[in-house]
């Protein structure tokens, strides 16, 4: 078969070494599970990927693959956790980003939800989307909504990492639909708004009639508000949880917990498929239950175990874990600890499926 654009596999080489890497820890290449999807996965299992593996892994794709060299509609340099085939669940996608200083991730936009959460930034490393720079400073969460123009671009002298977080497998594995997708003519779009501008248009203070021209783009329709672009800055999301910490009891299950809402309407979900959550644990082990939502989580800091089934899944800061779907599971931090904690649930509650419980015995 002739070699094309549409072969990634083929046109890019990755060493014996990075290889070897990837596969011992479970871990792929954005463009190598892309095509996968499509086929839901057989019995997603508890799981924990860690950090210092994520890192050895992208630090060596980093050194094999330029971001130049990838295909069209595959230039995002991503290492991808593998849970049984081609992603972490059949709802949730998580890859794990990085862009070496003076290279630009290019713009393109897709029918996927998706958010960019930082886990080493820094001021200069931007994600502009719909038109603004927005900084990605640690531990900033950023909107990249449906049909939205994104690029990531970094003007620093450090490599940057962040985590890609989209429901691409709930639209392509579960129901079996298509990722509408398109890249941009420009590597960078332009930048025709003032930093802060859709912060301005959603935040406390906004235009009467909705916000901005209230054209969130894209060929979608449905009965949810779309999410416009938005970035969570880190520093008012820890003040909000210590506060809570202080006045407030904690949820047996989740510590002290603060939904990401939508900005549109100011109340969760941040996406209609997707919900997130900033949790703080410093009250010993949570209380087990199980429900039929998948959950991945994000170590923000801190460290500890999350007990699934008979499973002790040890966590430390920036590593990923995931609790499947009707596992009994409980979190025991080694003292304090933040996560950023993702689920599916939203797809559950809308058709009246979702169903969560504590064990009878």
């Amino acid at each position: 078969m002739a070699q094309t654009e549409s072969d990634p596999e083929e046109l890019l080489e990755l060493s014996s070494e990075t290889r070897a890497i990837l596969e011992e820890h479970s871990l792929r290449p954005l463009w190598e599970v892309e095509d996968e999807m499509g086929t839901a996965l057989d019995d997603p299992e508890p799981g924990v990927w860690k950090w210092d593996d994520i890192r050895e892994a992208i630090d060596h794709i980093e050194e094999d693959v330029p971001i130049a060299d990838l295909p069209p509609g595959f230039q995002r340099r991503v290492a991808v956790p593998i849970n049984t085939a081609h992603a972490i669940s059949n709802s949730i996608y998580v890859g794990i980003q990085t862009v070496s200083p003076g290279e630009t991730a290019p713009s393109h936009r897709h029918g996927a939800n998706a958010l960019r959460f930082s886990i080493d930034g820094h001021e200069d490393m931007k994600t502009v989307v719909a038109g603004e720079e927005f900084p990605m400073q640690d531990n900033d969460l950023i909107t990249t909504p449906q049909w939205e123009w994104h690029d990531h671009v970094n003007d620093s002298d450090e490599t940057a990492a962040w985590l890609d977080v989209l429901d691409l497998p709930l639209v392509l594995d579960s129901m079996n639909a298509r990722n509408v997708f398109e890249n941009h003519e420009l590597e960078r779009q332009p930048v025709t708004k003032t930093p802060g501008y859709w912060d301005s248009q959603y935040g406390n203070g906004r235009p009467e009639g909705g916000a901005g021209d209230g054209s969130i783009p894209g060929p979608f329709e449905g009965i949810r508000e779309p999410t416009p672009p938005y970035r969570f800055g880190w520093d008012e999301m820890l003040e909000a949880l210590r506060q809570r910490a202080d006045n407030d009891e904690p949820d047996p299950h989740d510590g002290y917990s603060l939904s990401y809402v939508n900005p549109a309407t100011g109340s969760p979900p941040l996406f209609p498929t997707m919900t997130f959550r900033a949790q703080l644990l410093n009250e010993g082990p949570t209380d087990p239950h199980f429900h039929n939502a998948t959950e991945v989580y994000f170590v923000i800091e801190g460290e500890g175990a999350t007990h699934v089934g008979d499973e002790a899944l040890e966590w430390s800061q920036w590593d990923v874990f995931i609790v499947p779907p009707d596992e009994i599971h409980h979190h025991e931090p080694d003292d304090e600890a933040i996560l950023l904690g993702m689920s599916d649930r939203p797809v559950l509650e809308a058709f009246n499926f979702y169903a969560e419980a504590e064990p009878s015995s």
